[in-house]
């Protein structure tokens, strides 16, 4: 039975059942309190608790732990307004007349295609793992389409960046543009958990010996390490700065190409690190930056913006807070 990678498409379906918690009941037949009214829709008690649920385990799956504390703290007293704001922002969508079909059909056959999923009975199949049916799974992707349909229309149309500000932003943020130094580094690499201290020395010993005598380090690590890359003669391939161990970049940050590091201790065993060859950080060009620059420009502003147009959504609705803390009713 196929099930749903860990992709952008997956967390999709992770946000649609975080949105199906909250999915506007009619017809209920059991008379429970009512937390708040937006317009013409009413979320209850176990409404609140489902989507109060559904948001504290959607942040333990992807907060790390020593997070997850402050953020959760800061998310469900957020979490009224959230509810607020997606409920007006689909009923202005469906006012409006939008429409998404065509972009629903594409983003089905999108997390089909990489989720291999073949059919649509495999994705029902997917979405049941995922405690959801289909229908729910459609009905909740369309209004978290038709949300993102409004803001596009009433908020990321309106939205001018003037060329000054691009420049302005790369000026005053290069440090966001720097590529990281990239290290191509060899490593003879000794188990210390099988050796005596003397034999570890002695062995330590013969290594220095052979580099200070002018062998080749890749030579030398071909015959000697007992790590990766043996058979390529030590070779650690190719590491930016910041994707190896901290440890081990250390040890190579202030060599030059060609210098070999002092033995360090690491991981239960003794390393020698050669640094074949660097590139240093450099700074990216202004073309080159111009994308992640409007994308940056483009959330500073979208958050803005969206402020402004939900302030005045919400001056021209009916809203009504009926219990502040719904929580405490849990």
């Amino acid at each position: 039975m196929n099930r749903l990678k860990k992709t952008k498409t997956a967390s999709i379906l992770a946000i649609c059942l975080l949105l199906t918690a909250g999915t506007f009941m009619s017809g209920q037949k059991t008379v429970e309190a009512i937390v708040v009214v937006v317009n013409q829709d009413i979320i209850t008690l176990s409404q609140y608790k489902a989507i109060y649920d559904a948001t504290h385990a959607a942040l333990q799956a992807s907060v790390p732990p020593e997070e997850f504390q402050d953020v959760w703290q800061i998310r469900k007293k957020q979490l009224m307004d959230t509810i607020i704001t997606n409920s007006l922002l689909l009923q202005e969508a469906r006012k409006m007349g939008l429409n998404v079909s065509e972009q629903m059909r594409m983003t089905i056959d999108r997390i089909k295609e990489e989720n291999n999923l073949e059919t649509d009975g495999d994705l029902i199949r997917a979405l049941q793992q995922q405690g959801m049916t289909y229908d729910q799974f459609r009905k909740q992707l369309e209004e978290d389409m038709l949300r993102q349909a409004l803001v596009y229309s009433e908020v990321d149309r309106i939205i001018v960046i003037d060329d000054s500000d691009y420049v302005d932003y790369y000026k005053k943020h290069p440090e966001e543009f720097v590529e990281p130094a990239v290290y191509q580094i060899r490593a003879i690499y000794i188990s210390g958990g099988t050796l005596s201290e003397e034999e570890l020395n002695s062995k330590k010993s013969e290594i220095d010996a052979r580099l200070a005598a002018g062998e080749v380090f890749a030579a030398v690590a071909g015959e000697m390490t007992e790590g990766p890359g043996k058979e390529n003669g030590g070779d650690l391939g190719t590491l930016k700065s910041g994707e190896m161990a901290k440890e081990l970049e250390d040890a190579v940050r202030d060599l030059e190409a060609g210098q070999t590091a002092a033995w360090l201790e690491f991981r239960e065993g003794w390393w020698r690190l050669y640094l074949e060859e660097i590139t240093p950080n450099q700074l990216k060009s202004f073309e080159d930056s111009r994308q992640a620059i409007e994308q940056k420009l483009m959330a500073q502003q979208r958050d803005i913006k969206l402020e402004e147009y939900m302030i005045k959504l919400k001056e021209r609705s009916y809203i009504k807070i009926l219990v502040p803390n719904p929580e405490d009713l849990f």
